[in-house]
């Protein structure tokens, strides 16, 4: 099924798995912006991997991925919250040739690098984000395919054993995850039914998969089709959707933090100020009247605070 993220455990060895297909939550991002076609697949396949990740986070946040580039693609982002709310967007600042790789989208020189940062939504006082940071390359040289890049980050930044399959078009972005458990994984096997050939022989099997098939195949078929002999267990599935959380509110207040005296020369400039969301495209208008309302709301809060206090 189409938007579904779909988790499933082997139950004789600590190995878990999911598998993800995005097709209106990803139609949504595109319909928002026209991007180059190597941009489309990177950009979907990072979707699809960042709802594959998230989908085991431990608390009420966001997952936020971005590739940070040296080449005609600056930087690409992509959020998903644990509700499965995801966006996403790119920034551009060259021509891009249709056959470009990911090291000529993103790693020119050698100084690409991926960026995951977990942000709680109920912070702790003092309590920052968790970023974890690696370069687009190995001790083998650079990375060649967005599941490379996320096996290395897994590898070297969460010390998990992880496989993912990635592929996107203009339709859907699909993506499987496999991972090794420390341990037993919280699985409790009856005597002699643990088996430790399963990571192997399930990765083994997962290679086996094409592009044509992540693409043109549903989730389940696919699952049946791989893993048809191992006994899986399937949870219930989670459902992905567009959502950008920007706001004219949002935007007042990042207006706010420029100052009046800035904003009132960009409206003295322009004729008013106008706020484009990176994410859907949204376009937020303040003309002179609205910037004179914003800022006086703080105008009378700060003569409240500072008025003399009344005694009876």
């Amino acid at each position: 099924m189409n938007d579904q993220l779909q988790k499933f455990m082997f139950n004789t060895a600590p190995v878990r798995g999911e598998i993800v297909a995005l097709h209106t939550t990803w139609r949504e991002v595109l319909a928002r912006r026209n991007y180059p076609a190597p941009i489309r697949v990177l950009l979907g396949e990072m979707m699809a991997a960042a709802a594959l990740l998230c989908a085991n986070l431990k608390f009420d946040g966001a997952l936020v991925m971005q590739i940070h580039g040296d080449g005609p693609v600056k930087m690409l982002v992509v959020q998903c919250n644990s509700d499965m709310t995801m966006r996403a967007t790119a920034k551009i600042i060259g021509d891009i040739d249709d056959a470009a790789t990911l090291t000529e989208l993103v790693n020119v020189n050698g100084g690409g690098r991926c960026a995951i940062t977990l942000d709680p939504a109920n912070k702790m006082p003092g309590q920052q984000p968790y970023q974890g940071i690696v370069p687009l390359s190995d001790e083998n040289g650079p990375l060649t395919n967005m599941a490379q890049v996320l096996e290395h980050y897994m590898r070297h930044s969460e010390q998990l054993d992880t496989r993912l399959w990635l592929a996107a078009d203009d339709d859907r972005a699909v993506g499987m995850l496999l991972q090794k458990l420390p341990g037993d994984g919280g699985i409790l096997p009856h005597p002699g039914e643990h088996d430790l050939d399963t990571w192997d022989r399930v990765c083994h099997l997962s290679a086996t998969l094409t592009h044509e098939e992540l693409l043109g195949v549903d989730s389940e078929t696919l699952l049946r089709r791989l893993f048809w002999q191992e006994n899986v267990r399937r949870f219930e599935p989670a459902t992905t959707r567009f959502l950008c959380s920007c706001s004219r509110s949002k935007v007042g207040g990042m207006l706010r933090m420029l100052g009046r005296d800035e904003v009132d020369d960009i409206v003295e400039e322009r004729g008013d100020v106008e706020v484009h969301c990176e994410f859907c495209n949204q376009r937020y208008e303040f003309d002179a009247v609205d910037v004179a309302q914003l800022f006086a709301t703080d105008a009378i809060t700060t003569a409240m605070s500072e008025a003399p206090e009344l005694k009876h």
